[in-house]
């Protein structure tokens, strides 16, 4: 219900493209800072090596300052050739509203940060539920979006086993979006359930 209100009623998605992309170099810029305590933290919930988790950040820092990079390119629409000289196109991209997103537990947090970093900047709210067998890092990433800034709402976080909370969160009346990495099982249901 939260990301629901915050995207019918809230600033996220009517925040110009500038701002977006800001937010989500801040959040990288706070990666980088807590690199090595997440990295720790990517290791222990992974079962990586340290400096597998440590690889894993600056990827997830990666991810966010790519997105906010591409949205500003894209943010003033983009003039497509319509073949025609009496004919002006042009694409914008919108929101398209509340995202739930499903991630695997492998690569934990840089699965999150492909689904996460691209729905900000386009200016979408969401819910993201990691595997319940890796949650840390996403829980601790939630974090770092409020301390960068992401008004109440937009990102929200629910935990426990895909085929079952996945499932509820992808029939949930309030989704407009579901994107779903992980196995078969959980698969299954949270297609149906879509």
């Amino acid at each position: 219900a939260a990301a629901r209100h915050a995207f019918d009623t809230g600033e996220w998605p009517r925040t110009p493209v500038a701002e977006r992309a800001a937010l989500l170099r801040r959040v990288a810029d706070l990666l980088v800072r807590d690199r090595e305590e997440l990295g720790l933290l990517e290791s222990r919930d992974a079962g990586k090596t340290l400096e597998e988790g440590r690889v894993d950040i600056d990827c997830v820092a990666d991810a966010f300052r790519y997105f906010a990079d591409l949205v500003v390119g894209e943010g003033g629409g983009r003039v497509v050739d319509a073949g025609s000289a009496d004919v002006h196109s042009v694409v914008v991209h919108e929101p398209v509203g509340v995202c739930a997103l499903i991630t695997p537990w492998n690569y934990p947090l840089l699965q999150a940060s492909w689904k996460i970093a691209p729905a900000l900047a386009a200016g979408n709210t969401f819910v993201v539920k990691p595997s319940e067998i890796t949650p840390l890092t996403t829980i601790a990433l939630i974090r770092l979006l409020t301390e960068a800034g992401l008004p109440a709402g937009v990102a929200g976080l629910v935990t426990g086993p895909g085929h079952t909370v996945g499932a509820r969160l992808a029939e949930h009346p309030d989704v407009d979006l579901v994107s779903f990495t992980g196995g078969l099982v959980g698969g299954t249901k949270v297609a149906r359930a879509a």
